[in-house]
């Protein structure tokens, strides 16, 4: 049943994730008079097809989002042609896709907001602080309670957690209460890379009278606070990937097996917890179309880059479509070879990131 539930819940999220992708490319390239040859909800081989004006619907067989087939993507010469456009026109249908991607968050976050969810709540205590951390030179001892970051008060140590992964390398400013019943603010800066078993902050918390309740929000406070959760997701992941490439965590690659395993474990956890999930995968989804490798949309939009600082010189299309053609190539290795260590994990019993 778990595996039946991740397998259904992994290719929802993915169709809505892909369909909104190839639309925001559908839309602009409309917008903009590119032709578009074909819209295709799914994969090929075809179930159903039919023309309106220039642009062939189709429905396919393989339910793994679909795609949008313009016309001239690298030939300048094609009637209705990508290529043919202004460089602002192509570089706006080409980011389109990721920029949907990068949007779509805000919605998932919204209405995971709006639907009622579990809230772990409990009074968060100071078990242990590391000597020469940044919790120890700000005053902060074993005993103490957490009780608010900026202003914003602490449901839970998950709370405490992800306001530090949020400032590394900013001051936070954090309300505690003594085990004597006083207050007061201190003030710390979370490391970057702290020493091994200390965390960024440097403290070790224990949690009491620990509570799950349920709760949802209006829609009036739904959307800006989807807003914000947005925002701070986009710094995670920004933060994520500087701890990865100062060595302050260690690189780490899933692929859809991975990802269908994590689709599962949080629609078992509800609508809510399963939202959020798509919405940091749409985040991934778009940040990664836009990195500048070859056959996905940063790497068209590389081409487009360099013409205009080549001053309207062009690069072949032959050449264009070659370099595309190797990193589709070299790309379904990489995943090939994710797919094959998120197998092997599973059939070992480590758990994701083990």
């Amino acid at each position: 049943m778990q595996a039946f539930i991740a397998i259904v819940s992994f290719l929802v999220v993915i169709i809505v994730l892909v369909l909104a992708h190839e639309l925001g490319h559908f839309l602009t390239a409309k917008a903009k008079g590119v032709k578009v040859v074909e819209f295709g909800v799914f994969y090929p081989p075809r179930l159903f097809s039919r023309k309106y004006g220039d642009t062939l619907y189709s429905l396919n067989t393989f339910p793994l989002g679909g795609f949008v087939k313009l016309a001239g993507e690298e030939d300048p010469k094609a009637s209705g042609s990508l290529a043919g456009k202004s460089i602002g026109t192509r570089f706006l249908v080409l980011s389109s896709g990721a920029l949907t991607n990068l949007l779509l968050p805000f919605v998932f976050f919204a209405v995971a907001a709006m639907v009622p969810h579990p809230v772990l709540k409990g009074t968060i205590h100071i078990v242990d602080v590391a000597p020469g951390s940044p919790a120890q030179a700000a005053g902060i001892a074993t005993g103490d309670t957490l009780l608010a970051v900026n202003g914003q008060h602490l449901n839970s140590s998950l709370d405490l957690s992800r306001n530090i992964q949020l400032h590394l390398g900013s001051p936070i400013t954090i309300l505690l209460q003594h085990p004597d019943g006083t207050q007061a603010n201190v003030t710390l800066t979370p490391r970057w890379k702290p020493p091994e078993g200390q965390g960024a902050a440097g403290v070790t918390t224990n949690m009491t009278d620990a509570t799950i309740v349920r709760e949802s929000s209006p829609f009036w406070r739904a959307i800006p606070d989807g807003a914000v959760y947005c925002v701070q997701t986009f710094v995670l992941f920004k933060n994520g990937i500087i701890s990865m490439i100062i060595g302050a965590v260690p690189a780490q690659f899933t692929g859809p097996v991975g990802i269908a395993q994590l689709s599962g474990e949080y629609a078992s956890a509800g609508i809510g917890p399963l939202l959020e999930f798509a919405a940091f995968l749409s985040i991934n989804l778009g940040i990664f179309n836009l990195f500048p490798l070859p056959a996905l949309d940063g790497g068209r939009l590389a081409f487009v880059v360099l013409e205009w600082i080549r001053r309207g010189k062009r690069v072949a299309p032959k050449t264009e479509a070659l370099v595309h053609t190797v990193g589709f190539v070299l790309i379904m290795v990489f995943f090939l070879a994710v797919t094959y260590q998120d197998i092997a994990r599973i059939i070992t019993g480590r758990p994701l990131g083990g």
